[in-house]
Protein backbone atom coordinates (compact mmCIF):
# COMPACT_ATOMS: atom_id res chain seq x y z
CA UNK A 1 0.00 0.00 0.00
CA UNK A 2 2.95 2.41 0.53
CA UNK A 3 1.39 5.53 1.68
CA UNK A 4 3.38 8.63 2.06
CA UNK A 5 2.48 9.50 5.40
CA UNK A 6 5.81 12.42 6.36
CA UNK A 7 8.42 13.82 4.50
CA UNK A 8 11.14 14.65 7.86
CA UNK A 9 14.49 15.91 8.52
CA UNK A 10 15.60 15.36 12.61
CA UNK A 11 17.74 17.46 14.18
CA UNK A 12 20.08 15.57 16.20
CA UNK A 13 20.56 16.03 19.85
CA UNK A 14 24.28 16.70 20.84
CA UNK A 15 25.24 14.89 24.28
CA UNK A 16 29.12 15.00 23.16
CA UNK A 17 30.76 14.27 19.86
CA UNK A 18 33.51 11.70 19.78
CA UNK A 19 36.31 12.31 16.67
CA UNK A 20 35.84 9.65 14.27
CA UNK A 21 32.03 8.64 15.53
CA UNK A 22 29.19 9.50 12.61
CA UNK A 23 26.68 10.98 14.48
CA UNK A 24 24.98 11.86 11.26
CA UNK A 25 21.41 11.94 10.89
CA UNK A 26 19.51 11.30 7.49
CA UNK A 27 16.56 12.79 5.61
CA UNK A 28 13.97 10.23 5.82
CA UNK A 29 10.35 9.67 4.35
CA UNK A 30 8.00 7.79 6.25
CA UNK A 31 5.22 5.49 4.23
CA UNK A 32 2.58 3.12 5.91
CA UNK A 33 3.66 -0.13 4.45
CA UNK A 34 0.80 -1.97 5.98
CA UNK A 35 -2.19 -1.39 8.20
CA UNK A 36 -5.46 -3.70 9.59
CA UNK A 37 -2.62 -5.93 12.29
CA UNK A 38 -4.37 -5.66 15.57
CA UNK A 39 -2.02 -4.61 18.75
CA UNK A 40 1.23 -6.38 17.08
CA UNK A 41 3.78 -7.32 19.49
CA UNK A 42 6.67 -8.86 17.33
CA UNK A 43 7.40 -9.34 13.97
CA UNK A 44 10.71 -11.44 11.32
CA UNK A 45 11.06 -11.20 7.95
CA UNK A 46 11.06 -14.51 6.20
CA UNK A 47 13.53 -15.38 3.54
CA UNK A 48 10.91 -14.94 0.48
CA UNK A 49 10.65 -11.12 1.76
CA UNK A 50 7.60 -11.62 3.67
CA UNK A 51 7.20 -10.23 7.30
CA UNK A 52 5.39 -12.22 9.84
CA UNK A 53 3.19 -10.31 12.67
CA UNK A 54 2.28 -11.84 16.06
CA UNK A 55 -1.09 -10.12 17.28
CA UNK A 56 -1.32 -10.21 20.61
CA UNK A 57 -4.78 -11.55 21.19
CA UNK A 58 -3.32 -15.13 20.13
CA UNK A 59 -3.05 -14.64 16.20
CA UNK A 60 -0.27 -14.66 13.40
CA UNK A 61 -0.29 -12.59 10.14
CA UNK A 62 1.89 -12.49 6.97
CA UNK A 63 2.14 -9.24 4.88
CA UNK A 64 3.09 -9.54 1.84
CA UNK A 65 5.76 -7.73 0.17
CA UNK A 66 3.67 -5.12 -1.53
CA UNK A 67 1.73 -4.60 1.90
CA UNK A 68 -1.43 -6.98 1.81
CA UNK A 69 -2.27 -8.13 5.32
CA UNK A 70 -3.18 -12.07 5.14
CA UNK A 71 -6.33 -13.57 6.95
CA UNK A 72 -5.69 -14.09 10.43
CA UNK A 73 -3.67 -17.64 11.79
CA UNK A 74 -4.89 -18.54 15.06
CA UNK A 75 -2.08 -19.91 17.19
CA UNK A 76 -3.45 -22.55 19.70
CA UNK A 77 -2.31 -22.59 22.49
CA UNK A 78 -3.27 -21.70 26.20
CA UNK A 79 -2.35 -17.25 25.61
CA UNK A 80 -3.39 -15.63 28.63
CA UNK A 81 -4.59 -11.84 26.48
CA UNK A 82 -4.25 -9.32 29.75
CA UNK A 83 -2.89 -6.50 30.49
CA UNK A 84 0.92 -7.29 29.16
CA UNK A 85 0.29 -10.28 28.33
CA UNK A 86 -0.88 -12.06 25.41
CA UNK A 87 1.28 -13.75 22.33
CA UNK A 88 4.60 -11.78 22.15
CA UNK A 89 7.63 -12.78 19.99
CA UNK A 90 8.81 -14.25 16.88
CA UNK A 91 11.77 -16.22 16.23
CA UNK A 92 12.88 -17.73 12.60
CA UNK A 93 14.80 -21.49 13.72
CA UNK A 94 18.50 -21.13 12.35
CA UNK A 95 17.34 -23.62 9.96
CA UNK A 96 14.41 -22.11 8.74
CA UNK A 97 14.89 -22.57 5.27
CA UNK A 98 14.50 -26.05 5.65
CA UNK A 99 12.68 -26.65 8.21
CA UNK A 100 10.38 -23.51 8.36
CA UNK A 101 10.49 -23.82 12.24
CA UNK A 102 9.24 -20.51 14.26
CA UNK A 103 9.50 -20.34 17.92
CA UNK A 104 6.72 -18.32 19.38
CA UNK A 105 6.58 -16.33 23.58
CA UNK A 106 3.59 -16.01 25.12
CA UNK A 107 1.51 -15.54 28.49
CA UNK A 108 0.88 -18.88 29.14
CA UNK A 109 -2.49 -18.93 31.70
CA UNK A 110 -2.03 -21.10 34.39
CA UNK A 111 -5.81 -20.59 35.40
CA UNK A 112 -7.45 -18.93 38.60
CA UNK A 113 -5.82 -15.90 37.83
CA UNK A 114 -1.98 -17.27 37.29
CA UNK A 115 0.40 -17.23 34.36
CA UNK A 116 3.47 -17.50 33.12
CA UNK A 117 6.01 -16.68 29.98
CA UNK A 118 6.38 -19.63 28.01
CA UNK A 119 8.16 -20.78 24.43
CA UNK A 120 6.94 -23.13 21.73
CA UNK A 121 7.82 -24.16 18.44
CA UNK A 122 5.30 -24.91 15.08
CA UNK A 123 6.42 -25.55 11.98
CA UNK A 124 5.13 -22.91 9.39
CA UNK A 125 3.75 -24.40 6.12
CA UNK A 126 2.25 -21.95 4.05
CA UNK A 127 -0.43 -19.72 5.36
CA UNK A 128 -0.65 -22.40 8.28
CA UNK A 129 1.01 -22.57 11.52
CA UNK A 130 1.34 -26.86 12.27
CA UNK A 131 2.93 -29.26 15.02
CA UNK A 132 2.62 -26.26 17.39
CA UNK A 133 3.86 -27.53 20.90
CA UNK A 134 5.38 -25.97 24.03
CA UNK A 135 8.88 -26.51 24.54
CA UNK A 136 9.39 -24.28 27.94
CA UNK A 137 7.98 -22.33 30.44
CA UNK A 138 9.34 -20.16 33.62
CA UNK A 139 9.09 -22.69 36.87
CA UNK A 140 7.09 -20.34 38.48
CA UNK A 141 3.68 -18.29 37.88
CA UNK A 142 2.45 -15.44 39.37
CA UNK A 143 -0.99 -13.44 39.39
CA UNK A 144 -1.46 -10.37 37.04
CA UNK A 145 -1.01 -9.25 33.65
CA UNK A 146 2.56 -7.49 34.10
CA UNK A 147 6.23 -7.74 33.10
CA UNK A 148 6.38 -10.78 31.05
CA UNK A 149 9.41 -10.02 29.04
CA UNK A 150 9.46 -11.28 26.60
CA UNK A 151 11.82 -11.14 22.85
CA UNK A 152 13.27 -14.54 21.31
CA UNK A 153 16.97 -13.84 19.76
CA UNK A 154 19.27 -16.67 18.24
CA UNK A 155 22.64 -16.63 19.00
CA UNK A 156 25.70 -17.46 17.00
CA UNK A 157 25.84 -20.66 18.38
CA UNK A 158 22.48 -21.47 17.58
CA UNK A 159 20.93 -21.61 21.38
CA UNK A 160 17.87 -19.12 21.96
CA UNK A 161 17.61 -16.10 24.21
CA UNK A 162 14.55 -15.40 26.16
CA UNK A 163 14.22 -12.31 27.82
CA UNK A 164 11.96 -12.42 31.04
CA UNK A 165 10.69 -9.58 33.79
CA UNK A 166 9.84 -9.87 37.31
CA UNK A 167 6.07 -10.07 36.44
CA UNK A 168 6.06 -7.30 38.59
CA UNK A 169 5.34 -8.40 42.42
CA UNK A 170 8.45 -10.44 42.34
CA UNK A 171 11.08 -8.09 41.91
CA UNK A 172 13.70 -9.06 44.61
CA UNK A 173 13.37 -12.52 43.19
CA UNK A 174 15.43 -11.43 40.01
CA UNK A 175 18.55 -11.74 42.96
CA UNK A 176 17.48 -14.97 42.91
CA UNK A 177 19.12 -17.78 40.92
CA UNK A 178 16.25 -20.41 41.85
CA UNK A 179 13.85 -18.45 39.77
CA UNK A 180 13.22 -17.23 36.14
CA UNK A 181 11.96 -13.65 37.58
CA UNK A 182 14.07 -10.98 36.42
CA UNK A 183 15.99 -13.20 34.42
CA UNK A 184 17.40 -14.14 31.08
CA UNK A 185 17.55 -17.35 29.91
CA UNK A 186 19.35 -19.50 27.05
CA UNK A 187 18.18 -22.75 26.00
CA UNK A 188 18.16 -25.42 22.74
CA UNK A 189 15.55 -25.86 19.99
CA UNK A 190 14.18 -28.25 22.66
CA UNK A 191 13.97 -26.30 24.99
CA UNK A 192 16.83 -27.37 27.47
CA UNK A 193 19.39 -25.47 28.86
CA UNK A 194 22.38 -24.56 26.34
CA UNK A 195 25.50 -26.99 27.41
CA UNK A 196 27.88 -24.10 28.55
CA UNK A 197 25.34 -21.67 30.28
CA UNK A 198 27.23 -19.73 33.09
CA UNK A 199 25.33 -21.35 35.67
CA UNK A 200 24.53 -25.03 34.21
CA UNK A 201 27.01 -26.75 37.21
CA UNK A 202 25.51 -24.86 40.26
CA UNK A 203 23.03 -26.48 41.87
CA UNK A 204 21.77 -23.18 43.83
CA UNK A 205 21.07 -22.13 40.32
CA UNK A 206 18.67 -22.46 37.33
CA UNK A 207 20.62 -23.70 34.84
CA UNK A 208 18.92 -21.68 31.76
CA UNK A 209 19.96 -19.02 33.70
CA UNK A 210 21.93 -16.53 31.35
CA UNK A 211 22.14 -13.33 32.80
CA UNK A 212 19.75 -11.83 35.90
CA UNK A 213 18.90 -8.89 37.55
CA UNK A 214 16.59 -7.26 35.29
CA UNK A 215 13.08 -5.61 35.58
CA UNK A 216 11.61 -6.20 32.23
CA UNK A 217 13.85 -6.89 28.87
CA UNK A 218 11.38 -6.32 25.98
CA UNK A 219 13.64 -5.04 23.35
CA UNK A 220 17.05 -7.22 22.38
CA UNK A 221 18.95 -8.13 19.16
CA UNK A 222 22.28 -9.55 18.76
CA UNK A 223 25.14 -6.94 18.04
CA UNK A 224 25.72 -7.85 14.05
CA UNK A 225 29.32 -7.52 14.27
CA UNK A 226 30.21 -9.06 17.48
CA UNK A 227 27.46 -11.42 18.02
CA UNK A 228 26.84 -10.16 21.77
CA UNK A 229 23.30 -10.05 22.88
CA UNK A 230 22.35 -6.43 24.34
CA UNK A 231 18.79 -5.82 25.62
CA UNK A 232 16.77 -2.68 26.64
CA UNK A 233 14.57 -3.17 30.05
CA UNK A 234 12.16 -0.91 31.37
CA UNK A 235 12.75 1.00 34.54
CA UNK A 236 9.75 2.33 37.00
CA UNK A 237 9.57 5.69 37.13
CA UNK A 238 12.60 6.72 35.46
CA UNK A 239 15.57 4.20 34.64
CA UNK A 240 14.84 2.60 31.08
CA UNK A 241 18.37 0.76 30.30
CA UNK A 242 20.23 -0.55 27.06
CA UNK A 243 22.54 -3.05 28.56
CA UNK A 244 25.26 -5.47 26.80
CA UNK A 245 24.36 -8.55 28.20
CA UNK A 246 27.18 -10.83 29.39
CA UNK A 247 27.41 -14.58 30.72
CA UNK A 248 26.58 -15.29 34.31
CA UNK A 249 26.42 -10.88 35.08
CA UNK A 250 23.73 -9.34 37.44
CA UNK A 251 22.55 -6.32 35.95
CA UNK A 252 21.43 -5.04 39.56
CA UNK A 253 17.84 -4.88 39.91
CA UNK A 254 15.90 -4.07 41.94
CA UNK A 255 19.36 -3.76 44.12
CA UNK A 256 20.81 -0.52 41.99
CA UNK A 257 18.74 1.64 39.53
CA UNK A 258 18.15 5.03 38.37
CA UNK A 259 14.27 5.21 39.17
CA UNK A 260 11.62 5.30 41.55
CA UNK A 261 8.69 4.20 42.71
CA UNK A 262 5.68 5.75 40.59
CA UNK A 263 4.82 6.90 43.82
CA UNK A 264 7.86 8.74 44.42
CA UNK A 265 9.62 6.87 47.76
CA UNK A 266 12.95 5.25 46.33
CA UNK A 267 13.34 1.57 45.86
CA UNK A 268 17.13 1.83 47.01
CA UNK A 269 19.50 4.35 47.74
CA UNK A 270 21.85 2.74 45.49
CA UNK A 271 22.75 3.43 41.44
CA UNK A 272 25.80 1.74 41.90
CA UNK A 273 26.95 -1.95 44.10
CA UNK A 274 30.28 -3.77 43.67
CA UNK A 275 29.43 -7.04 41.49
CA UNK A 276 26.54 -5.41 39.28
CA UNK A 277 26.71 -4.12 35.50
CA UNK A 278 25.92 -0.32 35.17
CA UNK A 279 23.65 0.34 32.05
CA UNK A 280 25.14 1.10 28.52
CA UNK A 281 22.61 4.21 28.51
CA UNK A 282 19.84 4.95 30.68
CA UNK A 283 16.97 7.52 30.38
CA UNK A 284 15.21 9.58 33.06
CA UNK A 285 12.12 10.05 32.45
CA UNK A 286 11.51 6.67 31.62
CA UNK A 287 10.77 6.42 27.49
CA UNK A 288 8.92 2.97 28.16
CA UNK A 289 11.43 1.11 25.47
CA UNK A 290 10.16 -2.07 23.47
CA UNK A 291 11.70 -3.22 20.66
CA UNK A 292 15.31 -3.22 19.69
CA UNK A 293 17.36 -3.15 16.69
CA UNK A 294 21.27 -2.22 15.81
CA UNK A 295 20.98 -1.39 12.47
CA UNK A 296 23.58 -3.25 9.83
CA UNK A 297 22.18 -2.11 6.34
CA UNK A 298 23.32 0.38 3.42
CA UNK A 299 20.19 2.32 3.35
CA UNK A 300 21.63 4.89 5.72
CA UNK A 301 25.21 4.76 5.77
CA UNK A 302 25.35 7.23 8.87
CA UNK A 303 23.72 5.01 11.03
CA UNK A 304 25.29 1.80 10.84
CA UNK A 305 25.84 0.51 14.77
CA UNK A 306 23.14 2.95 15.77
CA UNK A 307 20.98 1.65 18.31
CA UNK A 308 17.04 2.05 18.10
CA UNK A 309 14.71 1.31 20.38
CA UNK A 310 10.66 2.11 20.61
CA UNK A 311 9.41 4.30 23.15
CA UNK A 312 5.95 3.16 24.08
CA UNK A 313 5.31 6.20 26.61
CA UNK A 314 6.84 9.15 24.48
CA UNK A 315 6.12 7.46 21.32
CA UNK A 316 8.99 7.87 19.00
CA UNK A 317 11.70 5.82 17.51
CA UNK A 318 14.44 6.23 19.25
CA UNK A 319 17.95 6.35 17.99
CA UNK A 320 21.43 6.66 19.81
CA UNK A 321 24.72 6.36 18.32
CA UNK A 322 28.00 4.98 20.48
CA UNK A 323 32.03 5.41 20.20
CA UNK A 324 34.63 2.64 20.28
CA UNK A 325 34.11 1.81 23.80
CA UNK A 326 30.32 1.84 23.92
CA UNK A 327 29.55 5.41 25.50
CA UNK A 328 26.72 7.18 23.99
CA UNK A 329 27.57 10.29 21.69
CA UNK A 330 24.45 10.88 19.73
CA UNK A 331 20.27 10.78 20.42
CA UNK A 332 17.75 11.52 18.58
CA UNK A 333 13.80 10.80 18.69
CA UNK A 334 12.36 9.94 15.26
CA UNK A 335 8.52 9.42 14.31
CA UNK A 336 7.52 12.06 17.10
CA UNK A 337 5.32 13.46 15.08
CA UNK A 338 3.61 10.09 14.28
CA UNK A 339 2.08 9.67 18.02
CA UNK A 340 2.40 6.48 17.99
CA UNK A 341 3.74 3.58 20.93
CA UNK A 342 6.26 1.89 18.74
CA UNK A 343 6.24 -1.51 19.79
CA UNK A 344 8.53 -3.72 17.39
CA UNK A 345 11.74 -2.58 15.22
CA UNK A 346 12.99 -4.84 12.43
CA UNK A 347 15.51 -4.07 9.36
CA UNK A 348 13.96 -5.27 6.07
CA UNK A 349 16.23 -7.13 3.09
CA UNK A 350 15.95 -3.45 1.88
CA UNK A 351 17.97 -2.30 4.55
CA UNK A 352 14.81 0.12 5.55
CA UNK A 353 13.59 0.26 8.60
CA UNK A 354 9.90 -1.51 9.69
CA UNK A 355 8.05 -0.47 13.07
CA UNK A 356 4.74 -1.71 14.51
CA UNK A 357 2.31 0.73 15.97
CA UNK A 358 1.12 -0.62 19.46
CA UNK A 359 -2.37 -0.17 19.04
CA UNK A 360 -5.62 -2.13 18.42
CA UNK A 361 -5.29 -0.80 15.11
CA UNK A 362 -1.73 -0.74 14.42
CA UNK A 363 0.61 -0.21 11.39
CA UNK A 364 3.46 -1.37 10.44
CA UNK A 365 5.30 1.87 9.08
CA UNK A 366 8.07 1.97 6.82
CA UNK A 367 11.06 4.20 7.38
CA UNK A 368 13.19 5.23 3.96
CA UNK A 369 15.91 7.11 2.87
CA UNK A 370 14.24 10.53 1.12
Amino acid sequence: MFKVIGFMFFIISNISHAEGVSALTHEVVITTFAEGVQSPWGMKFLPDGRLLVTEKAGNLRLVSQNGEVSKAIKVKLPIKDKGQGGLLDVALDPDFNNNQVIYLSYAKDEGKGQSRTAVAKGKLSGNKLTDLKTIWQQAQTEKGGYHYGSRLVFGPAGYLFVTMGDRNYRKDEAQNLKTHFGKIIRIDTQGKPAADNPFVNNKDALPDIYSYGHRNAQGAYLHPETGVLWANEHGPRGGDEINRIEAGKNYGWPKITYGINYNGTPITNHRELPGMEQPVHYWDPSIATSGMLIYSGDAFPNWKGNIFTGALKLMHLNRIALDENNKVVAEERLLLDQKSRIRAIEQGPDGHIYVATDSHEGKILKVSPE
